[in-house]
């Protein structure tokens, strides 16, 4: 029998391409790639801007000499979060208000990591904003990722000995800074579903009994929306301001999973207003972040895909 041009078995399989290689390695390493960026920079916009960056140097790359993909493209995208956290610090410095970093809207699975979910709390991504860009870039890759001293040195452009030490000097630092003994996360459910039930019912005592004597209060407007205009600090001066606010929050409140930890959202009007993410230790809550700024809510539009 004659077999004709149209037979699939003797169709010629399409040679699969560079450019299909490249894609291939981003995709698959992508999520990976956010959240690096993520936690350098604090940002969901900004690490979105440096993975469209890193896919333009990336996509222009031999890939014959490339033995480790995943750490190629680990190394560019610290390249240009470093350049852009850079620029950025400079950027916060005029900043209206207090800064907070960028809530994301995080899937349960998250948290079930917990190396990863303490790394992406507000309260460390703050603690990380007290470092510089070359240190925080180091310990990000090598306290959260994991990553070699020799990766990391080609990323930052370091030696392997000043890495260890840049190492050294930023995990002191934020071990002198990072938040207090963790707990689990049905404890943090529970503070968290009765800090929603006291502050809607405007609850006092309540609020008092689960407010650590030294919580921090700290919003972020941005300038744009109304936000208390420095950290309140103190249980009784915390919990007096929710208190007076009670008509506004009863009702709008709503539990969340943000940065990787439970948290409340606020919404007005079906709009999100208000992203409430909680520090808790001890069983009592340490930290109220209060994220108000509109273009920085864009984060919780849908989970982000993070991972190490």
């Amino acid at each position: 029998m004659r077999v004709t041009a149209l037979d699939p078995s003797r169709r010629e399989q399409p040679v699969r391409s560079e450019q299909d290689d490249h894609t291939g390695a981003f995709v698959a390493h992508r999520n990976l790639l956010f959240t690096v960026a993520y936690e350098m920079l604090g940002s969901a916009a900004d690490a979105e801007d440096v993975l469209q960056e890193t896919w333009l140097r990336w996509s222009g790359v031999d890939l014959g000499p490339v033995r480790d993909r995943r750490a190629y493209l680990v190394r560019i995208t610290t390249r240009q979060a470093l350049t852009r956290l850079r620029t950025l610090g400079r950027r916060r410095e005029s900043y209206v208000g207090s800064w907070l970093p960028e809530p994301l809207l995080t899937a349960p699975d998250v948290a079930e990591d917990v190396e990863l979910a303490d790394s992406l709390s507000m309260a460390m991504l703050l603690v990380l904003e007290t470092l510089g860009p070359t240190e925080r870039a180091v310990f990000v890759l090598r306290e959260v990722f994991d990553v070699g001293y020799d990766e990391i040195a080609e990323a930052v452009g370091k030696s392997r000995a000043a890495v260890r030490q840049i190492a050294h000097r930023a995990r002191a630092h934020v071990a002198a800074r990072r938040p207090r003994e963790t707990v689990s996360a049905a404890q943090r459910r529970d503070v968290v579903e009765a800090f929603r039930r006291a502050t809607e019912s405007g609850d006092l005592q309540g609020l008092l009994e689960l407010l650590a004597p030294d919580v921090v209060l700290i919003g972020d407007g941005g300038g744009i929306r109304r936000a208390v205009p420095r950290p309140v600090v103190g249980a009784g001066k915390v919990a007096r301001l929710l208190v007076a606010r009670r008509d506004l929050l009863a009702g709008a409140l709503h539990p969340a999973e943000v940065n990787g930890r439970p948290a409340l959202t606020m919404r007005l009007d079906g709009s999100l207003d208000t992203v409430l993410a909680i520090e808790v230790a001890d069983g009592r809550i340490t930290g109220l972040y209060a994220v108000r700024n509109p273009r920085k809510l864009s984060g919780m539009d849908r989970e982000a895909g993070l991972r190490r």
